[in-house]
C-alpha cells in the first residue's frame, strides 16, 4: 500500500484504534492529542461513564489482533437488573441466547490502545492543540509549549471527539451541514465501592438500573469490585441538578429514590459535589469528507450513551475503513467517499436509537406493557429465530447495519403496538398467532 503519511487528530479510543489499524496496513502514522499523556498524568475524574463493549467494537479490536487482551479487562453483563423504590429486583436478559455486553474502563482501554499504537510504530504527540486544518494540502496547525507549528501529511483523520477541531474547520466552509442537540438531562458520576471484605456489593454480571420516570441511576461493575454509578438527571426544573444544591437535599433525595443504592455509597455526598455535572449531546453533520481529510467516531457522530453504542459505533467506523482499505489496496479520495456513504446512514440511525433508549431505560423497563412485549418477542424469536430478532439484540449482538436494524425495529414495533392493544392480551399472550405476526414483517 506504500508509505503514505497519515495524521490522526485525537488519541482517544477511536483515534488510537484507527492509528494502530493504519500502521498495521503499512502507513506511517502520526497521532496528535491536545491533552497530556493520560498514562503519565492524572486527568480530571468524574466524566468517564463506564463503557459497554459489544460485538461491533470487538470485531474491530479483533481486526487489529488485540481482542484477547481487551477481553481480560471486561466484566460480562448478561442483562439489566431493575431496582424499584422498595428495593425489589428484576433481571431482564439482554440476549435471546445468553449473549452479554462487557463493562470496561474507558481509561484502561484507552491506555491499552495507545500502547498498542506505539508498539506498531505510531508516533504520538501530546499537548498539541489543533487550531486549523487545510483540507487540500492537507496540513494542520497546532499550538504547543514551543508556540505554533504546522504539520503536513498525505491524509488527515479527525478522531478528536464531539468538539472536533477538524469539524470546526469544516464549519467555516459552504455546504457543510451541522447540528448539535443537548437533551434536557445531564449526568454525574458516583461510586459504589467494594465491600469491606473485597467483594462486589451487588450482583456483578448485570447493568443495574434504578428507573424513576424522568431520571435514573445506573451502575456498571469494575475489575476492582467497585461499581461506577451514573445519575442521569434533569439539568433544570423542580427536581434537577439545579435544586439539589446542598448536602442535606442530596442525602434526603437519594434515600427516598434510591435507598438500596444509597446505603452502599458512603462517599455519595462528597462525590456528588466533587465530580462535575456534564451535558449529553448528539452531533450530526454532513459531509464527513473534505479534500484529503475525513471525520471519524464522535467527531462525525457523537451520540448519547443510552444504547451503549457510542464507542462501538466509532470502532465500527474503523472496521469498515479497514475493509475498504483491503478492497481498494490504498487510501484515496474514492475510498473516503465510499466510507462516508456507508457510514452516515448508520450514524443517523444509532443517534435516533440512542435517544429513544433513554426513554426506555428511565421509563419503560419497569412498565408491565414493556415487560409483556419482551416476553412476546422472546417467544417469537424462539419459534422463528431467523425471521424475528428483537431490536436490542439486532443492534448489540448482530452485524446488521444500524440503519437496517432501525428500519426492521420500526416494523416490529408497529406490530407489537397492535398486539398490545388487544383486550386481555396480558393473560392470553401465549395463545397469539405467532406465525401470523412474523408474516406481517414481510
Amino acid at each position: 500500500m506504500g508509505k503514505k503519511h497519515i495524521m490522526v487528530l485525537g488519541a482517544g479510543l477511536v483515534g488510537s484504534l484507527l492509528s494502530t489499524m493504519l500502521a498495521k496496513k503499512g502507513f506511517k502514522v502520526s497521532l496528535y492529542e491536545r491533552r497530556p499523556d493520560m498514562r503519565k498524568t492524572q486527568l480530571d475524574g468524574g466524566r468517564s461513564i463506564n463503557l459497554a463493549l459489544s460485538k461491533r467494537g470487538l470485531k474491530a479490536l479483533e481486526q487489529i489482533g488485540i481482542d484477547h487482551k481487551v477481553k481480560k479487562m471486561c466484566i460480562p453483563m448478561h442483562g439489566r437488573m431493575i431496582h424499584d423504590r422498595a428495593g425489589n429486583l428484576q433481571m431482564q436478559p439482554y440476549g435471546m441466547n445468553g449473549e452479554f455486553i462487557n463493562s470496561i474502563s474507558r481509561a484502561g482501554l484507552n491506555e491499552l490502545l495507545m500502547n498498542e499504537a506505539e508498539r506498531n510504530g505510531v508516533k504520538i504527540y501530546f499537548d498539541h492543540k489543533c487550531t486549523d486544518v487545510d483540507f487540500d494540502k492537507p496540513e494542520a496547525k497546532f499550538e504547543n509549549e514551543q508556540g505554533e507549528v504546522t504539520v503536513g501529511a498525505d491524509f488527515i483523520f479527525g478522531a478528536d471527539g464531539a468538539f472536533s477541531a477538524l469539524r470546526n474547520a469544516y464549519l467555516k466552509t459552504p455546504l457543510f451541514n451541522y447540528s448539535q442537540q443537548y437533551i434536557t438531562a445531564g449526568y454525574k458520576e458516583l461510586v459504589i465501592p467494594a465491600t469491606p471484605d473485597g467483594d462486589f456489593a451487588i450482583a456483578s454480571n448485570a447493568l443495574h438500573i434504578w428507573p424513576r420516570g424522568s431520571y435514573m441511576l445506573i451502575a456498571l461493575p469494575n475489575l476492582d469490585k467497585s461499581f461506577t454509578v451514573t445519575l442521569f438527571f434533569p439539568m433544570k426544573g423542580q427536581t434537577s441538578f439545579e435544586t439539589l444544591s446542598h448536602k442535606e437535599a442530596v442525602q434526603e433525595f437519594f434515600e427516598k429514590e434510591f435507598a438500596d443504592a444509597t446505603e452502599l455509597m458512603p462517599t455519595l455526598v462528597d462525590d456528588f459535589f466533587g465530580n462535575p455535572t456534564s451535558g449529553l449531546v448528539t452531533v450530526r453533520c454532513n459531509p464527513w469528507v473534505k479534500g484529503k481529510t475525513a471525520l471519524i467516531g464522535d467527531a462525525a457522530h457523537a451520540i448519547v450513551p443510552f444504547y451503549g453504542q457510542g464507542m462501538n459505533a466509532g470502532f465500527e467506523d474503523c472496521f469498515v475503513l479497514g475493509q475498504l482499505l483491503d478492497k481498494h489496496e490504498d487510501l484515496n479520495r474514492d475510498l473516503l467517499k465510499e466510507y462516508e456513504a456507508l457510514r452516515i446512514p448508520d450514524a443517523e440511525a444509532i443517534a435516533d436509537l440512542a435517544l429513544y433508549n433513554f426513554i426506555e431505560m428511565r421509563d419503560k423497563v419497569a412498565d408491565p406493557q414493556f415487560i409483556l412485549q419482551k416476553k412476546i418477542e422472546k417467544r417469537l424469536n424462539e419459534l422463528y429465530p431467523k425471521k424475528w430478532l428483537p431490536l436490542y439484540p439486532m443492534v448489540t449482538f448482530s452485524d446488521l447495519r444500524y440503519s437496517e436494524a432501525h428500519a426492521i425495529g420500526k416494523k416490529q414495533q408497529a406490530i407489537m403496538d397492535e398486539v398490545l392493544k388487544q383486550p386481555s392480551v396480558a393473560n392470553n399472550w401465549e395463545q397469539l398467532d405467532f406465525e401470523a405476526l412474523v408474516e406481517k414483517l414481510g
